[in-house]
């Protein structure tokens, strides 16, 4: 399976794209595509001479498998005779069997592919080229997911090489009711990508509308998978996210099965997929090897968890500064004694120590493994224990913290907005107290409830309430009771994709 689109055979030339086309002189060809490719040091031309015929190899250094060029090319090339250069060409092309072999007319076609790891040979006397896949480039071997961490279930993750991340969505899924479909991204890098979904479950709108929005996608350079997120959201307002991102291969299979449509980008583990509701944050692959007793408990779990490092930072500023009298007396005393010899407001001691914390986090993600350990646990010890020692944090606060920064890492999908909005809400609560924090959690409902993930409400099957597809939401039933339940994205209570093949950009 080839990770590439498959070459196609090109027209006749046609007079106003002459120039960009083989000429049948080797010599002219081959300085008009080092030309085209600025003579780098890494394109190889390697000549050979069969039966009195010229002949070239062009080739990117370190990006083909020169054993299997050898193998399936040379050593039979050397061991015939041929009369003309047309024969040598129609064997090439019809006996040669190495991924894909067609022919080609134009040179930036033809250097496009190279540059990707096809081997191209030029005779004399012919005006095309022969394309055929050789890839053999190095790359990371398959691991388990660091950030989609299972107990049960497969240890493999996407790695870098499109090839490699489709074939294990193939393994996967071995029938007709997936389908690879290939596209070129960025002008410049040209890189490939694949959109991957089932022809029996997508709606025919989101296929066109995502479609639609990565032909709009003008970047010279596509390196990353994250780099097509922005042109696949809406035009809303919020700091969630409507795309998906996975890494793992069998929780893109579940999704395109669901009618979803997932794209690949080669040189990205990671996956996305569209469209993405916010249950989903709290779903994970164990929820559904689990027994379904403990899989609705870990929903919940991570539900708590996710308000607490939201909302706690900003209810403890709120209640200890304008609500002290909800607090038992004891843990009042308590909280009042610690923060009797702290110089700083209760409000900017915890814009503090949120601060400090998301630099000691930033530092231990970009060092090296082994230090960005070193650095998190001396960061949270040393430094902790001496502002409290110091007297310019108090020990309650430490607490809230430690707390908080725990339950943000059991939902690792929403960290980015929940470590924005919990500074926001350290400072309402510190303003407005606990009725500001009221007025700000209803408006973030409201700004949930108003994205349009491509034409799919972001809060379903909630709100608008879809009472089948509750089977697998907030809780998760049992095996025998989902297997009879067939879900599509598109049958969501509120959908419009059935309806429409229109834009839907949100607001």
């Amino acid at each position: 399976m080839s990770t590439t689109p498959r070459p196609s055979q090109s027209p006749p030339p046609s007079p106003d794209t002459e120039g960009k086309r083989l000429t049948g002189d080797l010599t002219k060809d081959l300085t008009a595509l080092r030309t085209l490719a600025h003579n780098t040091a890494d394109l190889i031309t390697r000549p050979i001479t069969v039966s009195g015929i010229r002949m070239s190899f062009v080739m990117m250094e370190g990006m083909t498998d020169l054993n299997k060029i050898g193998q399936a090319l040379i050593r039979p090339l050397t061991s015939r005779s041929f009369a003309s250069p047309e024969a040598v060409f129609d064997w090439i092309e019809q006996t040669t069997i190495v991924g894909d072999v067609q022919d080609h007319y134009e040179y930036e076609q033809i250097l496009s592919l190279v540059m990707i790891g096809f081997l191209a040979v030029l005779v004399d006397g012919v005006p095309k080229a022969v394309v055929m896949g050789v890839q053999g480039f190095a790359y990371r071997s398959i691991s388990a997911p660091d950030s989609e961490v299972n107990e049960r279930g497969s240890r493999e993750s996407f790695t870098e090489p499109l090839k490699i991340n489709l074939s294990m969505i193939r393994r996967r899924m071995r029938s007709g009711s997936v389908k690879f479909e290939n596209i070129e991204l960025g002008s410049e890098s040209h890189t490939l990508a694949a959109l991957i979904y089932n022809p029996d479950a997508v709606s025919p709108a989101l296929l066109i509308e995502v479609r639609s929005r990565l032909r709009r996608i003008r970047l010279k350079v596509v390196l990353d998978s994250g780099y097509l997120q922005p042109f696949l959201e809406g035009r809303h307002r919020s700091l969630f996210s409507e795309v998906g991102i996975s890494e793992r291969p069998d929780t893109v299979c579940g999704k395109v099965l669901e009618g979803r449509i997932a794209i690949l980008v080669d040189g990205s583990p990671y996956a996305l997929i569209v469209p993405y509701l916010f249950i989903e944050n709290f779903q994970s692959f164990d929820d559904y090897a689990r027994r379904p007793y403990f899989a609705a408990f870990i929903r919940l779990l991570k539900y708590i968890s996710f308000a607490i490092s939201l909302f706690l930072p900003g209810l403890y500023v709120a209640i200890s500064t304008f609500h002290p009298a909800v607090l038992p007396h004891a843990l009042l005393f308590n909280i009042a004694s610690a923060e009797e010899t702290t110089p700083f407001p209760l409000m900017f001691e915890a814009l503090i120590i949120h601060f400090l914390y998301e630099i000691m986090r930033e530092a231990g993600l970009r060092l090296p493994r082994p230090v960005g350990h070193a650095v998190s646990i001396v960061g949270a010890l040393v430094i902790g224990d001496a502002a409290v020692t110091a007297g310019i944090i108090g020990a309650p606060m430490v607490m809230v913290v430690a707390l908080t920064a725990i339950s943000s890492f059991v939902v690792p999908s929403l960290y980015e907005p929940a470590a924005l909005l919990r500074f926001f809400f350290i400072i309402l609560g510190g303003l407005t107290g606990l009725y500001g924090l009221a007025l700000a959690g209803a408006a973030l409902l409201v700004n949930l409830c108003q994205i349009n993930s491509l034409g799919v409400p972001y809060t379903a099957p909630v709100s608008p309430f879809t009472p089948g597809a509750m089977r697998d939401a907030l809780i998760r039933s049992s095996w025998k009771k989902l297997s009879g339940f067939s879900a599509r994205i598109q049958d969501l209570t509120g959908s419009d994709l059935e309806e429409s093949g229109g834009s839907h950009e949100g607001k």
